[in-house]
């Protein structure tokens, strides 16, 4: 059955399964929240565990949903994430479509971008959006890369975007950065936490002791990044 609870503020909707078991389980995946009782428990006690788990529930949920962003649609009414934050086709005064920050975005103006880009398809949506995130990614990696190699006091290093299927980032032989496009969908912690692995390499081009010193010398939290974009897969 599902039923529906706040927590931290939000309102949460969750699947409430009732079994032989003699302890509360409660399980967060693609799905959503699930909790599994025993037959005898009260909708009073689940809500104590509930509340009692607040902060690990909504900090999950708010996981699996920025994974959930990264799959995209071309439609004028998507949400296209960019450092975290999620962007959606918008117009501009002259009536050209941009995109902007959907935080931003009024109801007028969600009226007018379908009155204005429902005739376009979504191979004309998929090369403007994929055009706007190749201009992002560029210009932030840019930058991201200049400060790191100057905290390493190395040249700025050559980058190219990459498509790869498994690999964030890498680095070549020849000292060329190669990061993957879908990092500008990252909060910018994690980007920085995968420019500095990888301008880390122009120094050891391994992953020894000596290698995650450099990494951690740039940026001490590189542990909690690495587990964080993990688990993105």
């Amino acid at each position: 059955m599902f039923a529906q609870t706040i927590l931290n503020g939000r309102e949460i909707t969750y699947t409430l399964k009732r079994c032989k078991r003699k302890s509360i389980g409660l399980r967060i995946d693609s799905h959503g929240l699930s909790i599994s009782v025993p037959l005898q428990t009260s909708i009073p006690n689940v809500e104590n565990i509930l509340q009692e788990k607040a902060d690990w529930i909504t900090k999950k949920l708010k996981h699996w949903e920025s994974k959930k962003h990264l799959a995209l649609t071309w439609a004028h009414d998507a949400s296209y994430p960019l450092l975290g934050e999620l962007w959606r086709i918008a117009l501009k005064p002259s009536g050209e479509i941009q995109m902007a920050c959907q935080s931003a975005n009024t109801a007028a103006d969600a009226s007018l971008v379908e009155q204005f880009t429902a005739q376009l398809n979504p191979s004309q949506i998929e090369k403007f959006v994929m055009a706007w995130y190749g201009q992002q990614a560029v210009t932030c990696f840019k930058q991201r890369i200049a400060i790191y190699a100057q905290a390493l006091n190395l040249p700025v290093p050559p980058f190219r975007l990459s498509r790869a299927k498994t690999r964030w980032g890498s680095c070549n032989s020849r000292g060329i950065i190669h990061l993957n496009w879908r990092l500008i969908q990252m909060p910018l912690h994690l980007v920085d936490y995968v420019v500095a692995h990888e301008l880390s390499h122009l120094v050891e081009m391994n992953h020894s002791v000596r290698f995650w010193r450099r990494v951690e010398s740039i940026y001490p939290n590189y542990q909690m990044a690495r587990k964080e974009l993990k688990d993105y897969g």
